[in-house]
């Protein structure tokens, strides 16, 4: 029996992951992995930064806590840091991107620091996640998306729910 694909969703903090990840598991029955979920309930963390006030969270125990389920198929990672995980357990990796007029507006709703706030709009304009997953996967599997209305959201997981059901076609063809 052929396992269901594992996908990506990542970006910047503020580019819609969530979103995607809840519309795309609605569509297509993948499961929605929040991995800043897991990380609470699991307890993955090295450090708080003061100054940022998050988390740094334990990649090992991460990726442990996870690793069982995810290779046997069938879920969106959500997420935005994408190369940490094996390339053996992903099949998509989409890097949903958004202009950073939106994206500051976006972050400044969630109350972020100052410093917060221009760290994530550096990154997004130096394309650092988006760099990351090239090197990460190997190019045909990384996708990136505009995320700054809603009907490029639809449109989006238009798009990736169209692509799980070509990657069920073409990997479950000797079920039929």
């Amino acid at each position: 029996m052929a396992k269901l694909p594992t996908i990506i969703i990542t970006g910047t903090p503020g580019t819609g992951k969530s979103t995607h990840c809840e519309l795309l598991a609605e569509a297509t029955g993948l499961k929605h992995l929040s991995i800043n979920q897991v990380a609470k309930d699991n307890n993955c963390y090295e450090t708080f930064d003061e100054e940022l006030k998050s988390w740094e969270v334990d990649e090992d125990k991460l990726l442990d806590a996870i690793e069982d389920d995810v290779k046997k198929g069938g879920y969106i990672i959500d997420w935005h840091v994408c190369d940490i995980f094996p390339k053996s357990w992903i099949d998509l990796v989409v890097v949903l991107r958004t202009d950073n007029t939106v994206l500051f507006d976006r972050l400044k709703a969630r109350d972020y620091s100052d410093k917060k706030l221009d760290e994530n709009i550096d990154a997004e304009i130096m394309q650092v996640i988006l760099e990351e997953a090239r090197e990460a996967y190997d190019e045909d599997i990384v996708i990136e998306l505009q995320s700054n209305e809603t009907d490029e959201i639809e449109s989006n997981v238009e798009r990736i729910t169209a692509w799980v059901e070509q990657w069920k076609a073409n990997n479950n063809e000797s079920e039929d």
